[in-house]
């Protein structure tokens, strides 16, 4: 029987290695990193030997503890591994936020799909991950001639613990523009680029690609039978337990460096792609409105080195005075990609003010997200964001429907240790929060909006 599953999480900001009981879906054991991309080389990339040994190491170290069944894979999107005919990098695997495929910006955008096809929209630095391939095989075309795969992140790393090529629709439908989320087939800048020939095949998420490879079952500890199973990106594993057993409509945000909203079962809509709205595909390979914004970087930006704590009394100043933080702070991707942040009101707050009108800007942004998608029902927060009861109060207020806080420390995870499951209902658990009774919350939703309109007009 399988009840204990080890996952490997690897996100833009924290690796990390969490150990799920399926009996009762929670995690029992974590072990964390952090995750920052190396500067030297050729271009900034990620320290995949870094992480290798760390992914190793927690996986030898949670054996000891409880005994692991099983290993699940989850990652952040919009990477990619080149690797040659004996599984090593033909090239470093690139950041994304490197700004290097912008200079190839009109070249690419001279083959990619149209939004139509693929649900992309056109993003910048590295986010399309077909503009990386584009500029690696530009710029490194000697190395990117030795490659004999492409694969996604997360395969990459199950590749590394069975010794399987294989890729997965998740990763692949992550605004990477190679995949065509409709037809359930490789787009057409695959076939333009003559890359399907590095393609790995296609698998399921739940895909048992096979046992880990004899010298990590040695290196580790672990039965030479454990399974490793194919995996799948970060947002769809915590869409995941809310598929299999929540009725639509309904949806989930999920929070990390990225905060990503899904819809499922929502009203219909018109994506703009403009404002960073996307097509995604869950992990039973069905199309998923979605929106995003870099809520979880722009958290840590504004609270660096500041308290957390706040009083209902900071609340009530806040209000009164009309404090409000307009985006963005991260420029480039979300809503409103090319507004510039700015504050109202803000002269002499103390830090629980500051903390609050933060929290407050970031549901807010969210409430945005999940409009653009045509959310319906409850919103499922999962994540960091989930244990933060101003952003909660705030979107319940600003979209005037109920608000579930995950209590699932890493939502991520305990989708990806789904995959090693036979189990179709999830019971879900968290807080539900209402809309406030209390009129000044959406009072103060609707004059943030007025404000950022107004500042979009100023600005434009």
């Amino acid at each position: 029987m399988t009840r204990h599953v080890a996952v490997i999480d690897i996100g833009k900001t924290n690796a990390k290695v969490a150990l799920v009981d399926l009996a009762d879906m929670r995690e029992v054991a974590l072990r964390r990193m952090a995750n920052a991309p190396v500067a030297d080389g050729p271009y900034p990339h990620h320290d995949v030997e870094l992480l290798w040994s760390f992914i190793l190491d927690s996986l030898a170290g949670i054996n000891r503890e409880r005994r692991i069944d099983a290993i699940s894979i989850t990652t952040h999107g919009a990477t990619g591994v080149l690797v040659d005919a004996a599984g090593k990098l033909a090239l470093p695997v690139l950041d994304y936020e490197f700004a290097g495929p912008d200079a190839l910006a009109g070249d690419y955008a001279a083959i990619r799909p149209a939004f139509a096809e693929t649900g992309t929209p056109r993003l910048p630095v590295g986010l399309n991950l077909g503009a990386q391939f584009f500029w690696q095989q530009r710029n490194f075309p000697a190395e990117f001639a030795k490659a004999a795969a492409m694969l996604m992140y997360p395969q990459y790393w199950a590749l590394r613990l069975t010794g399987v090529a294989a890729n997965e629709v998740t990763s692949l439908g992550c605004h990477t523009d190679l995949w065509n989320p409709w037809r359930a087939e490789f787009s057409s800048l695959v076939d333009k680029m003559q890359w399907r020939r590095l393609m790995a095949p296609v698998r399921p998420a739940k895909d048992r690609l096979g046992p880990i490879l004899p010298a990590l079952a040695t290196r580790t500890g672990l039965d030479p039978q454990t399974p490793v199973f194919c995996g799948l990106h970060d947002s769809n594993a915590s869409l995941l337990p809310h598929i299999l057993s929540d009725k639509p409509p309904f949806s989930v945000v999920s929070t990390g460096t990225w905060v990503v909203s899904m819809a499922v079962g929502g009203r219909k809509v018109e994506l703009d792609p403009t404002r960073d709205t996307l097509v995604n595909v869950n992990a039973l390979g069905d199309p998923v409105p979605s929106a995003r914004f870099m809520g979880g970087r722009e958290f840590s930006l504004l609270t660096e080195g500041q308290s957390e704590d706040w009083t209902e009394d900071d609340v009530e100043a806040v209000f009164a005075r009309a404090v409000l933080l307009l985006p963005a702070t991260q420029q480039g991707s979300g809503p409103f990609p090319h507004h510039v942040a700015t504050w109202l009101n803000a002269d002499a707050i103390r830090n629980g003010q500051r903390f609050a009108a933060v929290s407050f800007y970031l549901a807010l942004m969210t409430a945005t997200c999940l409009d653009l998608i045509g959310a319906d029902g409850p919103a499922i927060v999962e994540g960091p964001f989930a244990r933060n009861r101003l952003f909660t109060r705030m979107l319940a207020a600003a979209t005037g429907r109920p608000v579930i806080a995950s209590e699932a420390a890493t939502g991520t995870s305990i989708g990806a240790a789904l995959l090693a499951s036979d189990q179709r209902m999830v019971q879900g658990k968290g807080e539900r929060i209402e809309p406030p009774a209390d009129p000044a919350w959406a009072n103060y939703a609707r004059s943030w909006h007025a404000a950022v309109d107004a500042q979009g007009r100023k600005q434009t």
